[in-house]
C-alpha cells in the first residue's frame, strides 16, 4: 500500500494522557501484575508440596522477576529483548527492533502503542515463568478462568438445555427455525464477551443471569448489526465447509463459542469448526488448551443432564476430528493482524482455506483494526487494510476507545445517550456484530 499507509492514524498509546490507554499502562496493567504476585505468593506452600523445595524457590524467584516488570513498566523503562527460547522469541524481538527503528528511540511502556506494551506484559508473564525448572508450564490465571465458569453453572445449564431442546430432532427444523437459533446464539455469543477478567483488572466478573432473557433489552447496545450477512455467507453452499472461531475468554464465553459451534454443525452450516486457542496465559481470561479441555471435562462429569450430553458429545467431536484446536504462537504475539500474511504466511494460508473466520471480543478487534485511533464511520474493510484471508466477522463488546463502521453521527448519539457518557466505548456495555466479504 502506497500513500494510504503515510497518513494511516496514531496508534492508541499511554503517551497520550488522560487516554484509556493511559490509565491502562498507568494502573489497570500494574495492578494485574500485582494480583498474579499476589497468586503466587500465596501460593508458596502449595508449590513446596506439589514441587518440593525446587517449587518454592522457583516461585521466588518468578516473584522477583515481576517485581522488578512491574517496577520497569511503572518507571516507563524501555522495552527489552526477550531470552527464553521459546519458538516466539525472534517475531517479538524482530518486531522490537522494527519499533525502535519506526519510532526514532527505544520503546517504552509510556511512549509506546498501547498494544505492543500490553501484549508485551503478558509475554513478560511467561518469560519469568520460562526461567524456572518446574513451573514452565504454571499458568496464574488458572483459578479465576476455572472459577469464573464454576460461577456461571446457571446460565450454561439453562444455555445448554435451550440448545438441546431446539435441536433435539434437527431434521424437523426448518430454514426460519434455524435462522431463528442462529440470531439468538450469535447474540448470547456477542454478549458472553461481558465476561472478561483483563477488563476488570482481574476481578470477579461472572455472567448470572438467564443469557436469552436478556437479549431483547440488549438488542438497543449493538451499534452495528451484520447477522444477515453473516448467516448469508454461512448457507452458501460448499463442500467440506470450514469456520473459524479465534476465541477470546474462557469461562461463560467460551461455553457460549462451543454452543454456537454445535449450531452449525447441527444445522449443517458447517463441516468442521476450527478454534484457536493461546499458547500461554494471556490477558487474564483467554482461553488455553488446557482450559478447553478443562471445560469439555467439567460438562461431561456434571450430573445435569444437557451439559453431561454436551461434555461427552463435544470430547467426541475433538476426537472424531469435526472441531479442530489450534494453537499458534502469532495469536500471543504483538502484531496486528494486517501483518499476518508477511509474517506468518503459514497461519495465513491457513485461515484462507476457511469459509468464515469469527474474531472474538476486543484484544481481536484492536489487532483487526491495528489499534489506531480511526474516525468512528471509517468502513470496518478500510481498518482491516488488507487483511482478509476469507470472510471475516467480529462479535465484539467495546472495552477500548476504538471502534469503526459506524454511521455518521452515530458515535455522538451514543455518547449523549450512554449513561456512562464519554466513557461509552471502554465500558462492555455497547457492541458490534461485524462482516467483511472476501474480495
Amino acid at each position: 500500500p502506497s500513500s494510504s499507509m503515510a497518513t494511516l492514524p496514531d496508534s492508541l498509546s499511554a503517551k497520550f494522557k488522560g487516554s484509556f490507554a493511559y490509565k491502562t499502562v498507568k494502573d489497570r496493567m500494574p495492578s494485574i501484575l500485582v494480583k498474579v504476585i499476589d497468586v503466587m505468593a500465596r501460593s508458596y506452600g502449595k508449590f513446596k508440596e506439589d514441587f518440593g523445595e525446587e517449587g518454592l524457590e522457583d516461585a521466588k524467584a518468578v516473584v522477583g522477576l515481576l517485581s522488578g516488570l512491574r517496577n520497569e513498566m511503572q518507571t516507563d523503562k524501555p522495552v527489552l529483548p526477550l531470552t527464553d527460547g521459546r519458538a516466539d522469541v525472534s517475531l517479538w524481538n524482530r518486531y522490537l527492533e522494527e519499533v525502535r527503528t519506526a519510532q526514532g528511540s527505544d520503546p517504552s511502556w509510556f511512549t509506546s502503542a498501547w498494544l505492543y506494551v500490553e501484549c508485551y506484559m503478558y509475554r513478560r508473564i511467561q518469560h519469568a515463568l520460562e526461567a524456572s525448572t518446574v513451573l514452565k508450564s504454571y499458568d496464574p490465571f488458572r483459578a479465576q478462568k476455572e472459577a469464573g465458569f464454576l460461577n456461571s453453572q446457571s446460565p450454561i445449564l439453562s444455555l445448554a438445555s435451550y440448545l438441546q431442546r431446539a435441536t433435539h430432532d434437527p431434521s424437523s427444523l426448518s430454514q426460519q427455525d434455524i435462522r431463528k437459533l442462529f440470531n439468538q446464539l450469535v447474540q448470547v455469543n456477542l454478549w458472553g464477551n461481558k465476561c472478561d477478567l483483563s477488563i476488570s483488572g482481574g476481578t470477579e466478573n461472572y455472567q448470572k443471569q438467564d443469557p436469552l432473557e436478556q437479549l431483547a433489552r440488549l438488542r438497543h447496545f449493538i451499534l452495528v448489526d451484520q447477522t444477515d450477512q453473516i448467516w448469508n455467507r454461512l448457507n452458501q453452499p460448499k463442500p467440506a465447509k470450514r469456520v473459524d472461531l479465534v476465541v477470546d475468554n474462557a469461562g461463560f464465553e467460551l461455553f457460549s463459542d462451543l454452543v454456537l459451534a454445535e449450531l452449525l454443525l447441527t444445522a449443517k452450516l458447517a463441516d468442521v469448526i476450527h478454534f484457536h486457542l493461546k499458547v500461554m496465559p494471556w490477558f487474564v481470561s483467554d482461553a488455553s488448551r488446557h482450559d478447553f479441555m478443562w471445560t469439555l471435562d467439567i460438562l461431561r462429569a456434571s450430573n445435569h443432564a444437557a451439559m453431561s450430553h454436551y461434555g461427552t458429545l463435544w470430547h467426541q467431536r475433538v476426537k472424531d476430528g469435526t472441531w479442530v484446536l489450534q494453537e499458534h504462537p502469532f495469536w500471543t504475539c504483538p502484531h496486528d493482524y494486517s501483518r499476518m500474511e508477511a509474517v506468518v504466511p503459514d497461519l495465513y494460508a491457513d485461515l484462507a482455506t476457511s469459509h468464515l473466520v469469527v474474531f472474538k471480543g476486543d484484544l481481536n478487534y484492536r489487532k483487526l483494526t491495528g489499534d489506531l485511533k480511526w474516525p468512528h464511520t471509517v468502513p470496518f474493510r478500510q481498518a482491516l487494510r488488507g487483511f482478509l484471508p476469507s470472510a471475516v466477522c467480529t462479535l465484539r463488546t467495546l472495552k477500548a476507545d476504538l471502534v469503526v463502521g459506524l454511521e455518521e453521527g452515530q458515535a455522538e448519539r451514543t455518547e449523549r445517550e450512554a449513561e456512562e457518557g464519554a466513557d461509552w466505548m471502554v465500558t462492555g456495555n455497547w457492541a458490534v456484530i461485524q462482516y467483511c466479504d472476501q474480495l
